[in-house]
């Protein structure tokens, strides 16, 4: 199913974007020095736990950094299950995402001898629970599905919150963990950074970041992670951040992720505890957060059909994900949907910007997976689950309903396989891949490793298509950057994708625009600028192209890429452009029709699917934007 085009597709990027060459699973380029600017992408994971994680370790992960780590770097390894995993092709960098709140703590309840607990009855209960040999009761999914469900309505007990026990838990794992890390980093050939995940969950809306160093941990000194325990607002986070930075002379960045289940909170119009905002925390926040988790097994956050009616395929991974918040402990009302999606706030900082003259939601986009099991898999036909209780080896994963949210809860196959983040960088170290992403020179892909290359300009040429890579650097910037002046001419953008050689062809380029009036009323808009047989597939005078052919064989989990393309370009020219208006720009690009996870489980185990699965769909790949402002 996956041979058709891959040798041809390989062949155009060797050389110029380091692609990986199916016939050895090696990288075809691993250049360690600078270049001038960046010619290869590097495909990572920023958020992955392992059963330093409270809630992974509950869940039965008992895989530690070390195994993750190797798993990353393409070694073959053991999951919690018993089955044996390992990437078709291994990535070259991971952040290692543990949560900071109660950090080993399930572990640690786990491990402590019963008659120490005596007295303390919630703990008590748990630690049987976590140490119940029934593989058949899920006792330790059903003690950290509790655990979850009280940290968002504030009701965990003392025990589990004691300051001091915390800190010298933390302190020890942080300081194993950093060594782990060091261990593995090798520049140039493998990137492991330190991260961790702050948490705050107030009434179950998801306020989630992922924090990561650009600094080894020699540099960090004696800074440990930052629990969002009685700190939920995020600028309690900035501030831990600033002070790091004043301390050390490091540097660090925050990645907000599932704001599709964040009740409207992620990219609120104001602050935490409901104030106006105000200048100071614009641009705190557009500092500290400069890019954004768009994709990912909890849903994807790009759009949704009740905010652009428009789009076709703003549905992409909203099944289950836009009906209640984290914990199903609330509804989501639509009206909420414009704090929840990354379009809007995208959409939301131009206004923000009139107002204070910096954008909060100036956002790059990446994806990762938040893989609790300790392996960072994306791909549909090699996915381990969210946790370890959904690995490779249970048949009924897909029709198993989360233990959290009671009636509303989601079903198995509402999870994602996905994604990952690709990084436009100089080589592959912590600084050059840190630099990258603070510039916004990075993509979010649902799994495929589709390279995508975006740039925008005044004076781009169709003939620049030829030679796109060196004409966007000299004549323009890259995605992630901002365009101003241009004497009234409209921008004009290069793009490019090259399907992924291990997954399937291309369907379309689009670019997404969002656009403020002058009277303050913000607009979007999609332009398919490429797409597959032309000669065949037109578009109409409503911009709409005719939709890809799906061949997708759900008797065999196979499909036919000669529907679509190896590779898409496009020079185009916003046609509609208004050099008084503040915009972005920033291109979707799909591939054909492919078949979903559970797919491949039904075949595997002989099993039916809920009859309302989802079992065929478009991957696709989103790019940072690329901003337009016409007064700077």
């Amino acid at each position: 199913m996956r041979e058709y085009l891959i040798a041809s597709a390989c062949i155009m990027a060797l050389g110029v974007t380091g692609c990986t060459d199916p016939t050895n699973g090696e990288t075809a380029s691993a250049n360690v020095s600078d270049t001038e600017y960046p010619t290869q992408v590097f495909w990572g994971d920023t958020h992955l736990h392992t059963d330093n994680s409270g809630d992974a370790f509950g869940f039965g992960n008992r895989l530690n950094s070390e195994a993750a780590l190797r798993f990353a770097r393409g070694e073959e390894v053991t999951a919690t299950k018993g089955a044996k995993a390992k990437l078709v092709r291994p990535l070259d960098f991971l952040v290692i995402a543990d949560h900071a709140g109660a950090m080993g703590a399930t572990k640690e309840i786990a491990d402590t001898p019963r008659a120490k607990l005596l007295g303390k009855e919630l703990l008590l209960k748990w630690h049987d629970m976590f140490n119940d040999d029934d593989p058949d009761s899920n006792a330790g999914l059903r003690a950290t599905a509790e655990i979850i469900d009280r940290a968002g309505k504030g009701t965990l007990p003392e025990g589990l919150l004691d300051p001091e026990t915390s800190k010298r838990r933390t302190t020890s794992l942080w300081a194993e963990h950093g060594k782990v890390v060091e261990q593995y980093n090798e520049p140039g050939k493998f990137t492991a950074f330190m991260g961790f995940e702050y948490t705050p969950g107030p009434g179950g809306d998801n306020l989630h970041r992922v924090v990561m160093f650009r600094d080894a941990p020699e540099k960090m000194g004696d800074t440990l992670p930052f629990s969002a325990f009685g700190k939920p607002d995020p600028e309690m986070l900035w501030a831990y951040m600033d002070a790091y930075e004043e301390k050390t002379g490091g540097q660090v960045l925050a990645i907000p992720h599932n704001s599709n289940i964040s009740g409207g909170r992620m990219f609120a119009m104001t602050k935490f505890d409901g104030s106006s905002l105000d200048e100071a925390y614009v641009k705190t926040r557009a500092k500290r957060e400069p890019i954004v988790e768009v994709t990912q097994i909890k849903g994807d956050s790009e759009a949704h059909p009740f905010l652009s009616p428009n789009d076709e395929f703003a549905s992409f991974g909203t099944a289950g994900w836009d009906r209640c918040n984290l914990i199903c402990a609330q509804e989501t009302a639509p009206e909420t949907y414009s704090g929840s999606y990354v379009r809007e706030a995208l959409k939301r900082g131009l206004e923000l910007t009139v107002k204070f003259g910096a954008n909060p939601f100036q956002l790059g986009m990446i994806g990762s997976t938040d893989s609790h099991t300790s392996l960072a898999t994306a791909d549909e036909d090699n996915f381990f689950g969210k946790h370890s209780g959904l690995e490779a080896n249970n048949p009924k994963r897909a029709s198993t309903k989360s233990l959290l949210g009671g009636p509303r809860a989601r079903m198995g196959w509402h999870y994602l396989s996905s994604g990952y983040a690709a990084v436009w960088a100089t080589n592959n170290t912590r600084e050059a891949i840190f630099d990258a992403m603070m510039r916004r020179e990075v993509y979010a892909t649902t799994g495929p490793r589709i390279q995508v290359r975006f740039f925008g300009g005044f004076d781009f040429s169709e003939g620049d298509t030829a030679n796109l890579v060196k004409a966007g650097y000299t004549k323009g910037m890259p995605m992630g950057g901002e365009l101003s002046g241009g004497e009234g001419k409209a921008p004009n953008f290069l793009v490019s994708a090259l399907m992924d050689p291990e997954s399937a062809s291309l369907d379309r380029i689009q670019i997404i625009k969002g656009w403020i009036d002058a009277g303050g009323k913000i607009h979007e808009k999609v332009y398919t600028v490429s797409w597959s047989h032309p000669d065949s597939r037109t578009m109409d005078s409503n911009g709409k192209v005719t939709p890809v052919a799906s061949n997708v064989d759900l008797a065999k989990g196979t499909w036919d890429n000669s529907t679509g393309a190896p590779e898409l370009t496009a020079w185009w020219q916003d046609p509609d452009f208004d050099s008084a208006q503040n915009a972005f720009y920033y291109v979707r690009v799909l591939e054909i029709p492919t078949p979903t996870w559970p797919v491949y489980d039904a075949l595997k185990y002989g099993i039916e699917l809920p009859a309302d699965t989802i079992k065929i769909q478009q991957e696709r790949a989103y790019s940072s934007p690329i901003w337009y402002r016409s007064k700077i």
